[in-house]
């Protein structure tokens, strides 16, 4: 049984078309501060883990406020995390008492924000793990916080864990049957065995079951490749691809998932930030590649975004709001195009037929371009649509004005560019290309 979806690679046009997406961690984590992981590496039981759901009020909180830094930045979709390996909900499940509604918040924290995000004109999409450190049939593997007492371990000869995968099926039928158009759903993630301890896959989670139900609730919706069959997309994670994904040969529907820092959720000592300008020539190289970039963010504990994000992703608009034309709709340039000069990267879109030339490294006066002669009809900056003349085809060595011009190959075209690098953080030239 194939679990791609036919209705949703017919419509899933418009990921292609968005390039650019917010990843939000939040949960009960956020109190804590030091990582969405401190469960498991602290190796806390849940009773200890428990304080923080007694203290969760993100008194701050404000759904639209989140969307609209998200659409000045230039995103076109959002995944939040509707419940992450802790087990807590930011919805008001049915199916456990584990959740937003029960801690000081006192309401369903999900369904403003997804609301919030459609209103800024964003698609939504929802994670939600596989795993569960909290209910009391999952059972214990190498991510589990208790996966070193022996005493917690034992109990899995009783622990039903047909239970738990209804559990999970039924919480994932809940989010899809009542929180409206959900765009992209993100599950996460199969383990392999290792260090002495059983993997989690296919078979655990019933996976083809599973998405055979997303299908039939959602068919339009797409899906990602973590539970251990094909999806609808690909998602590398806290790396970047050296070149366009391929399966079986086949070029994918891909997504680079990245972080500020080397945390997903809120963690307020960490201070491995990237800059707005790393961000951005990783977003650049992603769709260079033919991927989307999805940039995660994780609010404090108060329901506020982090400031060092805040500030960057204001950078990062304001790059994007001059040069979102190169990115949005956006792939990797043709196969039958001459290779992208160093230091720089191609995006191009099909439908205009531009090509889109990044400088990571502003160049002095001259940028050639090898065997591009007879190729470009036009160039110009795209920060602010002023032209770049070029040069194109063979010229002889002569001495103009004191100064040796040295020969050109007949097929290389030279862009002529300001000696003064524009005042935007990474130039990009727009090449508009001859009917070939």
């Amino acid at each position: 049984m194939s679990v791609r979806g036919a209705a949703a690679e017919r419509h899933g046009e418009w990921f292609g078309e968005a390039r650019f997406g917010m990843f939000i961690h939040w949960g009960l984590y956020s109190l804590g501060a030091r990582h969405e992981w401190l469960q498991s590496r602290e190796f806390m039981s849940r009773e200890a883990y428990r304080k923080y759901f007694h203290r969760f009020d993100p008194d701050l909180y404000d759904p639209h406020a989140w969307a609209k830094i998200a659409a000045e930045a230039g995103m076109k979709y959002m995944v939040v995390t509707s419940k992450h390996h802790e087990g807590f909900c930011l919805w008001d499940s049915r199916l456990t008492d584990y959740k937003a509604p029960n801690t000081p918040a006192g309401r369903d924290l999900l369904a403003p924000l997804l609301e919030a995000f459609r209103e800024e004109g964003l698609r939504t999409g929802l994670y939600y793990s596989l795993l569960d450190w909290h209910h009391p049939d999952y059972t214990v593997d190498v991510k589990h916080p208790r996966r070193y007492d022996p005493e917690y371990a034992a109990k899995d000869k009783v622990r039903n864990w047909q239970r738990y995968v209804d559990y999970m099926h039924g919480q994932i039928r809940e989010l899809l049957r009542n929180y409206g158009d959900i765009d992209v759903m993100f599950l996460d993630f199969s383990i392999p065995a290792e260090e002495g301890f059983p993997g989690k896959g296919r078979n655990e989670w019933q996976s083809e079951r599973l998405v055979e139900m997303i299908r039939r609730l959602r068919p339009n919706m797409l899906i990602n490749d973590r539970l251990d069959v094909p999806g609808d997309i690909t998602t590398p994670e806290q790396y970047q691809p050296r070149g366009a994904i391929r399966i079986d040969g086949r070029p994918v529907r891909w997504e680079a998932c990245h972080t500020f820092s080397g945390s997903w959720g809120y963690y307020r000592d960490e201070e491995s930030w990237k800059s707005a300008d790393q961000i951005l020539r990783m977003l650049i190289d992603t769709v260079s590649k033919g991927g989307n970039f999805l940039l995660n963010v994780g609010p404090n504990g108060r329901g506020e975004l982090d400031e060092r994000a805040v500030g960057r992703l204001r950078e990062i608009g304001g790059w994007m709001r001059l040069h979102g034309r190169a990115i949005y709709g956006c792939t990797s340039a043709p196969d039958d195009l001459p290779p992208c000069p160093a230091d720089c990267r191609f995006t191009y879109n099909p439908k205009t037929n531009r090509l889109y030339l990044h400088l990571f490294a502003w160049p002095f006066k001259h940028l050639h371009l090898p065997k591009f002669s007879g190729l470009v009809e036009y160039a110009q900056l795209l920060n602010d649509a002023s032209e770049i003349r070029m040069i194109a085809g063979e010229r002889k060595m002569t001495m103009e004005a004191g100064a040796f011009d040295e020969g050109r190959p007949a097929d290389m075209l030279t862009l002529q560019l300001p000696v003064k690098k524009p005042n935007v953080d990474i130039p990009v030239i727009e090449l508009f290309l001859k009917q070939r």
